[in-house]
């Protein structure tokens, strides 16, 4: 193909005439540079990695005996003007050496020519070892002709290669289109993620009051671990002291008994514990800088939401590379993909409420806020906020 590529150039550059050369990669162009080189035949390549020079490479392209190699990218956008007396020999000749596997990038590559009413013409050489021809068009017409016996150096023509090739691109867009529909489905599951994740982040960024969604999360939170050890009318099972002792009154300042917990409803019981972690919460909030607690409530909900999401993202994109593998279990990967999305989601936003009712308690607006609080707990106090009859402690 090359060989017949070169004596088509080296003919044409004798009558005068221009030629853009279009190939397919940046190995191409430079292997039919140095090809050219040994027939020493002047030409200039573009190929997208001389981004100054590769304007006035265009703009010379359609002057005489003048031979351009470039690839899809390069001098994109840039009409070739024909020099004096090229539109007498037919105007400038875009050379194809290889079919793309889209029909509109062959299409671009031939409207290279012709433009702005100026003459043209242009001209694919395929040889059947293209990847094109080799994956896609070798049934069909193509084997019909493989059967016959010619030499390597016969050229092929007629009305059903050029089918055959049509063809093939065809199947190749589908198969782009498929890959395309199947990634836009995978993005679907992340973003309807994303959306809950940003809109979350902007109701406490935006929000003047960014203690109500704090507190949203810590009784999503609570309610969660609390399905755990307390049934629907309320009896405690043998987990809740655990419960109490391991995590409630960890997490918060607060010092919860069982005894004050039995013989409550569900909600009874939620509502109860709410109120002691809001009371503490109250008594935190008084020590702390009156301008800055809202800030302070802000970072205490979105750094979380930082670190986790983009743990997260880490974990979908290992997933979605991992999970074409189940097809050989006669499993739907994107079903698959689905169900493991969920469960990984419903896990980070887990961790992201869990170091929120964490770091409540353990930041502060200041070293000097800090230390107050501090100062409290050590005493053997808890955090409890002060009765309607009664004025607040000094602290």
């Amino acid at each position: 193909k090359y060989t017949a590529v070169i004596e088509y150039i080296t003919s044409l550059t004798k009558q005068g005439r221009p030629i853009l050369v279009g190939t397919t990669s940046v190995e191409i162009s430079e292997l039919l540079s140095k090809i050219l080189t040994r027939g020493s035949i002047k030409h200039k390549v573009l190929n997208a990695k001389l981004h100054q020079k590769e304007a006035d490479i265009v703009a010379e392209a359609g002057e005489a005996s003048v031979v351009t190699i470039a690839t899809n990218m390069a001098g994109r956008g840039t009409d070739i003007k024909l020099g004096e007396g090229i539109d007498d020999l037919g105007g400038l000749l875009v050379l194809g050496t290889e079919r793309h596997e889209s029909r509109r990038t062959d299409r671009q590559l031939r409207g290279r020519c012709a433009r702005q009413g100026d003459p043209g013409m242009s001209k694919f050489f395929i040889a059947l070892e293209d990847n094109l021809m080799r994956l896609f068009a070798s049934a069909g017409p193509i084997s019909k002709m493989l059967e016959k016996s010619f030499g390597e150096d016969d050229v092929l023509e007629g009305g059903s290669l050029n089918w055959a090739i049509e063809n093939a691109q065809k199947k190749v867009e589908q198969q782009n289109y498929s890959i395309r529909k199947r990634l836009l489905q995978y993005d679907d599951v992340l973003n309807r993620q994303r959306e809950i994740v940003y809109d979350l982040r902007n109701d406490v960024i935006h929000d003047e009051t960014p203690r109500r969604v704090l507190f949203e999360l810590v009784e999503v939170e609570l309610v969660s671990r609390l399905e755990g050890v307390v049934d629907a009318k309320g009896g405690l099972a043998e987990e809740f002291d655990s419960f109490l002792s391991s995590w409630m009154n960890v997490t918060f300042p607060v010092s919860v008994k069982v005894d004050e917990c039995g013989g409550k409803s569900f909600d009874g019981l939620k509502d109860h514990l709410l109120e002691r972690i809001s009371d503490a919460y109250e008594a935190k909030a008084s020590l702390e800088d009156p301008e800055g607690i809202a800030g302070l409530e802000r970072y205490v909900v979105i750094h979380p939401i930082d670190v986790h999401w983009q743990d997260h993202l880490t974990e979908m994109e290992d997933l979605r590379r991992s999970v074409g593998l189940r097809g050989y279990g006669q499993k739907n990967p994107l079903n698959e993909y689905k169900s493991e999305a969920f469960v990984y989601f419903e896990e980070m936003m887990g961790s992201v409420r869990s170091d929120v009712c964490t770091g409540m308690f353990r930041s502060s607006t200041s070293s000097q806020s800090l230390e107050n609080m501090l100062s409290v707990l050590s005493r053997g106090a808890k955090l409890e906020g002060p009765s309607d009859d009664s004025p607040a402690p000094d602290l």
